[in-house]
This record gives structure tokens, sequence and C-alpha cells, in this order.
């Protein structure tokens, strides 16, 4: 079976969650959306005789009874003045809450204790074709819809009172939802030619929610995936992160794989994919065994960066393939590649160049190590240079590499399983006993050159990583005086003293 067949088939529908109802009423909705800051909003909409809606994300998480904490309220008039009118109200309420005008956005928002509250006029848009910027006029709801990504997206429950609650659902995105299909409210080859982030934000979204993305607002992405040079990568990789804290993670990256997006804006690990024959040997596709370290990780922990090293565990690969009659496809050294790839990728994606590059660079060049040591007799030595060289990442390393055994055979995950709860047992044995983690050779630079009346030189250098090796390798205690002891008899050997 090919490894790709361990996945669901892009577009896959699966059922959808039983908490759903296509039968809510506008009674539901009004009592869903039963909440102070919105009766407010009411009030104000209806004192000014303007027409209010909440829309968009809100309206679609409140269906799938996700929970969400941003709020987006279209004002068919001008939404910055009616946001000004709210705040002054909740002020009269003593509600505390900030407020904030972006003009050159023409929105304000109010924070209201957990809640973000965006407020925005009814527009349409036209497009350029050098920029996703759009030319914004007034508009109408109807115009505002229009302009949308996604049928889901554009449901709308009218907050003026003698409406309240009602559904306003043009595109049918209710049915949608019910279905778990993403499609575009109008031709999607000029919704994503118009703005080509969307097709990043149709992947991410068929990700997070587990949706089909309809046939032809499917195949509009890889029409139009050439106009995602317009794009900042700092755009496209924020919806990349998203993606990647998704509940699973690999229908995102299939997805991008099919659509042709993958090859554009991360051609790294576009490159792992396919299987290679000689001699009758092949290797595993090491797209698909990225993809299910990524969705294994994902079950143990929410951390981006582990995440992303998970990503980039193996994309050294490539560039370190060879084959030997003898020995069959070898990786040397990839994860020494990889970890330079890995910062090679962080720059070029605007990622950030600091702990956190060095976080996932670490991981990268440590992430075989405790499986090394699994297959082999867990020696003190082996085990005390681990937790040095991993530190306090010593445990996240841990669950990186028990989330790439991806074997099919049941007996080696059996034993690798065993084995990595042995390598547990003695990295927490090690710890305890000799105190390693992060630790500092007792012995310093300045002890050594005062000692022996040296500048500083190699020999300082010498003497102090002998006295670290003795350690890691538990020829003396990680104690001052042993160490001290230690040094001296290597100065005596090195010519240094008598």
């Amino acid at each position: 079976m090919n490894q790709e067949d361990t996945f669901p088939a892009p577009n896959q529908i699966n059922d959808f969650p039983q908490n759903f109802s296509a039968q809510l009423t506008t009674e539901n909705l009004k009592d869903a959306i039963n909440n102070e800051i919105f009766g407010v909003i009411s009030d104000i909409a209806d004192e000014t005789h303007q027409e209010c809606y909440v829309i968009g994300g809100f309206v679609r998480d409140l269906l799938l009874r996700r929970p969400s904490k941003d709020i987006d309220i279209l004002v068919v008039g001008n939404g910055i003045e009616l946001a000004g009118k709210v705040v002054n109200k909740l002020k009269q309420m003593n509600k505390p809450c900030k407020f904030a005008i972006f003009k050159n956005f023409g929105t304000a928002q109010i924070k209201l204790k957990d809640m973000d509250v965006e407020f925005v006029g009814a527009r349409k848009e036209s497009y350029r074709s050098d920029s996703r910027k759009p030319i914004v006029e007034d508009g109408t709801l109807q115009d505002d819809q229009n302009r949308r990504d996604f049928t889901i997206n554009t449901l709308a429950l009218c907050l003026n009172k003698n409406r309240f609650g009602e559904l306003i659902d043009p595109f049918n995105g209710l049915r949608d939802l019910q279905n778990k299909v993403i499609r575009t409210p109008l031709n999607p080859d000029i919704t994503f030619s118009d703005d080509p982030l969307r097709m990043m934000r149709c992947i991410r979204f068929a990700a997070q929610l587990n949706f089909f993305v309809e046939t032809n607002t499917f195949e509009a992405i890889g029409r139009n995936k050439n106009r995602m040079e317009i794009i900042s990568k700092e755009r496209i990789t924020d919806e990349l992160n998203k993606i990647i804290l998704s509940p699973k993670p690999s229908i995102g990256f299939i997805l991008l794989d099919k659509s042709g997006l993958l090859e554009l804006i991360f051609p790294e690990l576009s490159a792992l994919k396919g299987v290679e024959t000689k001699d009758g040997i092949g290797h595993k596709d090491i797209f698909y065994h990225t993809l299910m370290v990524l969705d294994n990780l994902s079950q143990t922990s929410d951390s981006l960066w582990l995440r992303w090293a998970a990503l980039l565990h193996d994309i050294g690969k490539p560039r370190t393939k060879r084959f030997d009659k003898r020995l069959g496809w070898t990786f040397y050294n990839h994860n020494i590649v990889g970890e330079k790839m890995t910062a090679d990728i962080f720059r070029r994606m605007k990622l950030p160049t600091n702990e956190k590059m060095k976080y996932v660079q670490k991981m990268v060049l440590l992430h075989m190590r405790p499986i090394v040591l699994s297959e082999e007799e867990v020696t003190d030595s082996a085990v005390r240079r681990l937790l040095f060289d991993a530190g306090d990442d010593i445990d996240d390393l841990m669950l990186l590499c028990e989330a790439d055994i991806t074997s099919k055979n049941p007996e080696k995950v059996k034993r690798y399983r065993e084995n990595f709860q042995l390598v547990r047992k003695k990295l927490k044995e090690i710890e305890e006993k000799d105190r390693i983690r992060n630790f500092q050779p007792p012995i310093d630079g300045k002890e050594i050159m005062q000692t022996f009346h040296l500048p500083p030189c190699a020999a300082v250098g010498e003497i102090k990583m002998k006295i670290k090796d003795a350690i890691l390798d538990g020829i003396i205690p990680n104690e001052h005086e042993a160490a001290r002891n230690y040094m001296m008899q290597i100065a005596r050997e090195m010519g240094l003293t008598n």
C-alpha cells in the first residue's frame, strides 16, 4: 500500500458534528446572541436608524458551536460613528472597555472583557491586478456579502429589534456548513484573483474545520496559484502557521500540494515528495512520512515551534540522499543539513530568527539521537550527553521522536515504544543523580588560567573540554573537588606541572 493511501483523500467529506443543527430557528439564534453587548448595539442601531448585523466568522462559529471571541459588526452606514456611540453607552453603564479607531481601514474596535468587537460600514470592493488592496466604496448588505471569501463567512444576523436574530443567507452558507463545504459566493476565479490570500485561507479553513473544498473552487486555486506572487511572505506564513496549528495539519498540506501552491510557497517541503527505486530497493515517501509525524505530534503538543520542528525534521534528506549497493538508500548527516536549511527557511519566510528558530534547529539536529539510543543498549554516558545537548528541551525532543514512529509493523512500533520508555526512565535517573541538564563544568576557564598562570589559549579550552567529557562519561562526578583533581591530572599529562 502506498503511504499516501493512509491519508484521507483531499476534499473527503466526513460526518458532520452531531451537535450541529440545520433546523436552528430565529428564536434559537435570538437566544444564542442574547448577550449584553448585542443588546447595546441593537439599541444604538435603532436610535440612529441604521441597519446593523453581526456577520462572518462569529456567526459561522456560533452555528458550529465553536468558541469565538472576535465579533464583526456590519453597519449599513457609518460603522465608526455607531461604535463611538456604543462606547459612550458602555461607559454610562460603567462597563470597562477600550476603544480604537483605524481610519485607514474604516474600522473601529471595542475590547470588552475577553471579546474584540470590530465595527465597519458595509462596502463594495474592486481590485487592481497588481494589488490585493481593494478600492472601497460604500455599499449595501448585499454588496458586503458579495465581497466575502466563502459562503460560510457570508452569514449575517440582524441586530435591529424588529428583526433581531434573523439570519440573512443569500448564498446558502447554512447548507454548506451542514454539508461541510467550502465554496466562494461568486466566481472563484475572480474571488482568488482579486485577493490571492483567499486561496491560503480556503485551505486553512479546510484544515481547521475538516471541510470539503467544492470542486470548482479547488480547481480555481490551481488556475490562479501564480497570483500568490503579489502576497507578502508574512501573510503567507501567518496562514501556514494556522494550518500547522490545526487539529490535523496533513489535511492542509495535502491540499496545498494538490493545488500546486506548495511548490510555490514551500519548495523544500515539496521536494520531499516521491519514491525512488534502484536495484529493486525503494525508500519511503518522505513527504507523507513527515505529515504523519506532524499529525502524530499534534495529538500530544500544541506548540507551534515543536510542530515546525516536526515539519522540518527530515527536510535535509533530499540533499543527502545516496544509494549504496551494500546499504541501500542512505541520508547521512541529513540532520546537520536540515539544521542549516531551517535557518534559510525561517529567514525567507519571515519567521522569527531569534530563540524560536534556534529551538527548531536544535530539534532538527538532535531528532535522531533518542531513536538511536532506543535501538542500542542505553548507556549512562549516552544519556548524559543527550541531556547535556538537549537541556530543558529534552521533553519536547522525546515527544518529537515518539511522533517519528510511523512504521506499519506493529511489533516494531511496540519495540520502539518500550525502548523509549526505557530511555525516559534512564533520563530521569541520570538527571536526578548527576544534575546534567544545562550544567556548566564546575571548573571554568578563569580558574584554569589562574591555576597554571596561562593566558587565554587552546590549552585552556582543551582542559575544560576534557573535564566536561569526563563528567559526561561518568569518569568523575559533577562536583568541584573531583573536577579540580582531574584538572591537575590532565595538566601533568600535558606538561603544565611537575
